[in-house]
C-alpha cells in the first residue's frame, strides 16, 4: 500500500514496475521508497511481497505480486531490497509460507489453503529459501495450511511453520516478523493476547500490533505473565531478545539519525518519485512496442 501518496505523491507499484521489465528499475524502486521512508524518519519498511501472482488471490494481492512463477518473484524482490539497503532502510519479505493461493483478505478473514506440501516447498516458499541470506526479516501471514499443520492454525501462530519449516528446515537465520496481529485473520483464532503469546512461543522474535494502544498494553502485560509462570516460555522469549539486541547491534541502518524532513527536501523527493514513474511508464510502452 502506498501509504505516503498524500505527501509526497503516488510510486508506481510492485506490478507495474516489474512489468517495464528492466532489471534496474527493480533496484530503484527500492531506493526510493526507501528514500521516502528514511525522509520520514523510518527505519524499517515491510516489504516486498513475494507471494505469488496466482488468479486466486488477484482481488485480495492486486498489484503488489509481481509474477506467478516464483523466479520472477525473486528477481524482483532480490533487486528491491537491494534498492532499499542503499537508502539505509531494512525490509522483510511477506506474507510466509505464501498468500498467492489466498482467495481471502487476511485483514478480515482466516483463509484455509488446500495446497499439498510438495506444491507449497516448489512454489510459494520457493523465494524464502532463495532469498534467505538476503531478508533482513520474514514477515509470516495469518492463513491456515492444513495439509502441513493438519488443524486451522494461522501461519503467524504455528511452530510448525516458525520453527520447524523456516527457522530449521529453510535455515533462516534473520528476524521472524508477525503480520499485524489486530487483523480478522489472527483474531478469528485467538484473541489479542493469545495472538502475541502464541506467535513468539511458536518461534517468532517481533509481534506487530499496528493501531490500538490498549491492544499494545494487554499484550505486554500477557507476555510478562506468560514468562513468569512457564520457565519454557521464558527461555524461549530470551533467545528472541538476545536475537533482537543483536540485530540492533550489527544493523547500521538502525543506529542512522536523520533531521526533520524540509520543504525543500519533500519537493525533491516528490519530483524524484514523478521522474521515476514516467521513466516505469515509458519503460512498459517501449517493452510493449517491442512485443
Amino acid at each position: 500500500m502506498d501509504r505516503l501518496r498524500n505527501v509526497i505523491g503516488p510510486t508506481p507499484s510492485a506490478a507495474a514496475v516489474f512489468a517495464a521489465g528492466d532489471r534496474m528499475l527493480f533496484a530503484k524502486h527500492g531506493k526510493i521508497i526507501g528514500e521516502s521512508c528514511r525522509t520520514f524518519g523510518f527505519n524499517t519498511d515491510f516489504a516486498p511481497v513475494v507471494d505469488l501472482a496466482f488468479e486466486a488471490s488477484q482481488k485480495v494481492m492486486g498489484s503488489r505480486a509481481v509474477s506467478p512463477d516464483p523466479t520472477q518473484a525473486v528477481l524482483y524482490a532480490r533487486g528491491f531490497l537491494a534498492g532499499l539497503r542503499s537508502a539505509g532502510i531494512l525490509g522483510a519479505i511477506k506474507h510466509f509460507p505464501g498468500l498467492g493461493a489466498a482467495n481471502l483478505d487476511t485483514h478480515h478473514e482466516l483463509p484455509r489453503l488446500e495446497k499439498s506440501w510438495k506444491k507449497l516447498w516448489e512454489e510459494d516458499i520457493a523465494p524464502y529459501r532463495a532469498l534467505r541470506r538476503d531478508a533482513p526479516c520474514v514477515l509470516v501471514g495469518h492463513a491456515a495450511y492444513p495439509s502441513v499443520t493438519h488443524d486451522s492454525t494461522p501461519a503467524s501462530l504455528s511452530k510448525k511453520w516458525i520453527t520447524d519449516i523456516l527457522r530449521k528446515k529453510i535455515g533462516y537465520r534473520g528476524l521472524i516478523v508477525s503480520d499485524d496481529l489486530e487483523m480478522g485473520g489472527v483474531l478469528k483464532a485467538a484473541p489479542i493476547e493469545q495472538a502475541t503469546v502464541g506467535h513468539i512461543r511458536a518461534g517468532g522474535d517481533l509481534a506487530l500490533i499496528c493501531h490500538i494502544e490498549e491492544y499494545l498494553t494487554r499484550s505486554y502485560e500477557a507476555l510478562c505473565k506468560e514468562v513468569e509462570r512457564d520457565s519454557r516460555f521464558a527461555r524461549r522469549a530470551k533467545e528472541s531478545i538476545a536475537r533482537v539486541l543483536a540485530f540492533k547491534k550489527r544493523s547500521k541502518e538502525l543506529k542512522r539519525k536523520n533531521p526533520a524532513p524540509t520543504t525543500a527536501r519533500l519537493e525533491k523527493l516528490s519530483r524524484q518519485l514523478w521522474e521515476f514513474g514516467e521513466q516505469v511508464r515509458m519503460e512498459t510502452i517501449k517493452r510493449q512496442d517491442q512485443a
